[in-house]
């Protein structure tokens, strides 16, 4: 089995990681094999406690392309790739010594989506700065993919149109309704404890509407 990659890079409060779930909850409904690479900035900021500086950018990206370098055959969908560490090291640190390494990872994939900024801005502790980076970012990212001719996608909407959109752009079929339901029922079980689900990363407004509604009937019942 050959592997498919895909990229999902945009600027932060985006949907990245709840869209890099969403797209692989829907082709393994679907029958095929699927594998996310998380973001490695994310785990190093919680296992470190504090953002990285400017010499710890290079090892950041590189550990983040070796994930996927290393994933199993199958479909692999990336939350986020070494090039959004080279323009973060570029906007922070006037470094712009990532991208040739950053470019070159991010032409190995099928398809780079770029996540659109049609969502509102999520505080998210130490990973994000705030609203006002989201244009600069968002800038640079179509700079570096148009400079190096690398194609991609932008993904607009809100919840379930995103996902629907995302798919068509990967070039599968958008979900039915039936299989919205099948799949929006498995994450609400996520957020009844089943599995660990953050609800910073979920763009689904109804989620918590749902979650707190269902709690509201147990205790009823």
């Amino acid at each position: 089995m050959s592997v498919r990659r895909i990229a999902i890079v945009g600027a932060e409060s985006t949907g990245k990681s709840w869209l890099t779930q969403a797209l692989a909850e829907v082709i393994r409904l679907r029958g095929q094999a699927v594998q996310t690479v998380d973001e490695v900035l994310r785990s190093w900021c919680e296992r470190e406690g504090r953002t990285p500086q400017a010499h710890e950018q290079l090892a950041i990206a590189r550990a983040q392309a070796q994930a996927v370098e290393q994933a199993a055959p199958g479909w692999v969908i990336s939350d986020t790739t070494p090039l959004m560490t080279a323009v973060y090291s570029h906007m922070l640190f006037e470094d712009d010594s990532l991208y040739p390494m950053a470019l070159a990872h991010q032409a190995q994939y099928d398809i780079t989506l770029v996540t659109g900024l049609d969502l509102p801005w999520v505080a998210d502790g130490l990973q994000r700065d705030g609203p006002h980076v989201r244009g600069p970012v968002d800038t640079l990212v179509r700079q570096a993919l148009e400079r190096e001719g690398i194609a991609f996608r932008v993904v607009y909407g809100q919840g379930h149109q995103r996902l629907n959109n995302a798919l068509l752009a990967l070039g599968l079929e958008g979900e039915d309704e039936a299989a919205r339901c099948t799949r929006e029922q498995a994450q609400f079980a996520i957020n009844q404890g089943r599995t660990v689900w953050q609800c910073n990363e979920c763009s689904d407004p109804d989620c918590e509407h749902k979650l707190f509604t269902g709690l509201l009937a147990q205790r009823s019942s």
